[in-house]
Parts: C-alpha cells; sequence; structure tokens
C-alpha cells in the first residue's frame, strides 16, 4: 500500500546577503556555472517525495526568480511569495500558499545547494512517521555554553551537541500550530524545529552531511567551489 502523503517544498530564498559583501544577493551568485538557488531548487525538482515547491523572496527579485524557473524548466514550482522581514515571516508566508493537499512540509534554505536528494528524501520520510524531523551533522569540536560576558558556564557532552542544518520536515497541521503560536505572542525563532519545539512536539534528528553547508560569507563560496570539484572528479 502507498503511504506517501503530498509533500510542499518551502524554500525562503529573500535574504538580503549583507555579510556576502556583494551587490548580487547571495542567493543569485553563480557556484559552478549556476545561481545558488537554481542549484538549490534543482535538488527539491529531483526528489520524488516533493510534489510542490513553493518559494519566498524579496518583492523585487521575484520576476528575477520566475526567470530563473522558466530557464531551468522547473516543472514543481507552484507559487513565488514575497518574503518577509526575518526567514519566519518567509517561511510562514509560503506555508500559507501551500497546496491544500500538503500534509507533510519541507522547509530549505535557498542557500544550501550542496544537500543530497537522498537526505531530502529521508527527512520527509522521518516527518511522516514521526511529525517533526530535521537534517543535522555531529560536532567535531568542543562547544561552551558562555554568559553575556563571554565566560564560559559549562561545556556539553560533545556526542550530543548536533549542528542542525536543513530540510527540516513536519506534518503540516503541526508546523502551522506553532508558527501561528509564535505569530500570537511575537516569538521570532531561529528556525523551524524551534517553533516545533517551543509547542511541545518531540523533533528527530537524521544525520547529513557536513558539504550541506550554507552559503553566508565569500569563504563559504570557496569550500562550496571546493566541494563541487570533489564531486566532480569522484
Amino acid at each position: 500500500m502507498n503511504t506517501k502523503k503530498y509533500c510542499t517544498a518551502v524554500i525562503p530564498a529573500a535574504g538580503t546577503g549583507i555579510r556576502m559583501g556583494t551587490k548580487i544577493k547571495k542567493q543569485f551568485l553563480e557556484l559552478g556555472g549556476k545561481e545558488i538557488i537554481a542549484s538549490t531548487i534543482e535538488k527539491f525538482e529531483q526528489c520524488k517525495e516533493v510534489d510542490e515547491i513553493v518559494l519566498a523572496t524579496a518583492s523585487d527579485t521575484i520576476e528575477l526568480l520566475w526567470s530563473i524557473v522558466k530557464r531551468e524548466g522547473f516543472q514543481k514550482v507552484s507559487a513565488i511569495v514575497e518574503g518577509g522581514k526575518e526567514r519566519q515571516h518567509s517561511v510562514y508566508a509560503g506555508l500559507c500558499v501551500a497546496n491544500k493537499k500538503a500534509e507533510i512540509i519541507v522547509v530549505h534554505d535557498g542557500v544550501r545547494p550542496l544537500v543530497e536528494v537522498e537526505d531530502i528524501k529521508k527527512t520527509i520520510i522521518m516527518a511522516q512517521q514521526k511529525g517533526a524531523c530535521v537534517l543535522g551533522v555531529k560536532a567535531k569540536d568542543t562547544v561552551k555554553i558562555c554568559n553575556t560576558n563571554n565566560e564560559i558556564i559549562t561545556t556539553p557532552q560533545r556526542n550530543l551537541v548536533w549542528y542542525i542544518q536543513t530540510p527540516q520536515a513536519f506534518q503540516k497541521d503541526l508546523l502551522l500550530k506553532a508558527f501561528e503560536r509564535a505569530k500570537r505572542e511575537n516569538f521570532v525563532g531561529t528556525d523551524e524545529s524551534m517553533l516545533a519545539e517551543r509547542d511541545g512536539n518531540v523533533v528527530f534528528v537524521i544525520e547529513g552531511h557536513y558539504e550541506n553547508i550554507k552559503i553566508t560569507t565569500p569563504d563559504d563560496i570557496i569550500i562550496a567551489e571546493a566541494f563541487l570539484k570533489k564531486e566532480k572528479e569522484k
């Protein structure tokens, strides 16, 4: 029996890219001969578990993003909405226009183009089974918790520390409820799992890959190019 549930991918790409220091917004910079956002969308286009893609971007780049979607021939993109000031607002805008059939929502940073299709699939399947799931990698370094004076308070056990990435996948009703509570209480979180946790849900972590970096600074471009070169040499 086919237990697959309709899945909408929401990809926020409304960042200004201040830390990148370029006139072009980071999601539209080229990486390996293609815009970062185009490479990101392509991974979700390739994932059979994803039925629909909704993009959120700044009002002045909606037309540009549509032109990329049409040029690349992406068939799953159903809407491009105007994003908000914070990532949370952009994701919520995308969530609100998702197909009514959607039972699973998978959220992914527009500037994480090196995600593996298999990892997208794994998070979606886990969300179907458990309700909420995020991708992450185990910490390699010792992590310290400090106070506002940069004084170390405690050192958490390293094998329990994860660096959380995207995609993050959720049953739609669970995620929508968490977003609506955050909206009512004027709470802004750093990612979707934070909202889900805050609303009393258990969120599971699946181990991903260290190559799935978020491209934020010029150094990240260099690292991503190195990962791409390595991939081509395999």
